[in-house]
């Protein structure tokens, strides 16, 4: 009988403690807006409102903590908030019980500054080599908010998140590796810091930009056509041997034709006689060769013809 009765007195308090537990577990507490991203050191107000019958209720905060009350509507309110690990809840004494709910609440600053810069080098890059830029982003906060993006001139080449889950500002560097290529000479590369904070967050998201820094890349000339067929008409013959090169290149000729040296990227005669000319430029990285081959206008068709006939003569030869 004694067991029967504290069987029936365990059920009964195992029954209050579930129902308790219950009441905790669904505080009929609503908070406008459930959640709150603010910049730091700006204003931030949310509502904690219920429909039910209660013996007080109140906000419990670092800042703009509301007292104890039977009202059915309190605000908490702070004009300059400034405190990183701040936790309002919103607290409420109901059904015999207190029960409560945290805003969730996001804190951010945007960066102080962002600034890009290439790590041990100075001075222009040269073609085929490797360099890393460095993103310096400082005193953002939450960093695990942050994204940053580099360009090369309007487009988007690299992106980069974090994990760190600290609140305050901290300081973080991203890295862009590339190898210069004769296409980056006066390329201009900068790097943004981004601040995606949801739904609740600013539209569009902060961002901060470096200013640009524009590289230099040097590289040796280089033909892409190696042979040129000049035909050669009355009057000035021009022979161009200009090419893309940086430090620019100089320029030499060579021909049996030649008399003397010449040095210009391009140079025109009405007395050029048919034959070849090599012209050879350089520069500090190294040079390249493009060969002009001056005929009389049409020789070179007379020249192709005479190849097509001369075995349909050979064989007419022999048929003879």
């Amino acid at each position: 009988m004694l067991q029967s009765l504290f069987g029936l007195f365990y059920l009964s308090a195992l029954s209050q403690l579930v129902t308790l537990t219950g009441a905790r577990a669904e505080c009929p507490i609503k908070l406008k807006p459930p959640s709150v991203v603010v910049e730091y050191g700006s204003s931030v107000s949310v509502d904690c409102s219920t429909d039910v019958t209660h013996d007080g209720m109140g906000w419990e905060a670092p800042e703009g903590s509301v007292p104890k009350t039977t009202d059915k509507l309190i605000t908490w309110r702070v004009s300059n908030l400034t405190k990183w690990d701040i936790r309002p809840q919103c607290y409420m004494s109901y059904n015999r019980a207190q029960c409560s709910t945290f805003l969730p609440i996001t804190i951010y600053k945007t960066p102080d500054s962002v600034f890009i810069s290439t790590v041990d080098h100075a001075g222009p890059m040269t073609e085929g080599s490797w360099y890393e830029f460095q993103c310096v982003i400082m005193n953002v906060a939450p960093v695990k908010n942050l994204t940053v993006k580099w360009f090369k001139g309007e487009t988007e080449v690299h992106s980069e998140t974090f994990n760190d889950t600290i609140k305050t500002p901290v300081s973080e560097t991203s890295t862009l590796d590339i190898t210069a290529v004769r296409s980056d000479d006066g390329v201009q590369y900068r790097c943004e810091a981004e601040l995606e904070l949801g739904a609740d967050g600013p539209q569009p998201p902060p961002k901060v930009k470096s200013k640009s820094v524009q590289i230099t890349v040097q590289y040796s000339p280089r033909h892409i056509d190696l042979v040129e067929i000049i035909k050669k008409r009355d009057g000035d013959v021009t022979l161009n041997c200009t090419v893309p090169a940086n430090p620019p290149a100089t320029y030499s000729w060579y021909s049996e034709h030649l008399t003397g040296p010449r040095n210009s990227a391009v140079f025109s005669s009405s007395k050029l006689t048919p034959g070849n000319y090599t012209c050879t430029a350089t520069n500090t990285l190294g040079n390249s060769n493009k060969v002009f081959i001056v005929n009389f206008a049409g020789s070179l068709h007379t020249f192709i013809g005479s190849l097509i006939f001369l075995p349909l003569l050979v064989a007419l030869g022999i048929v003879v």
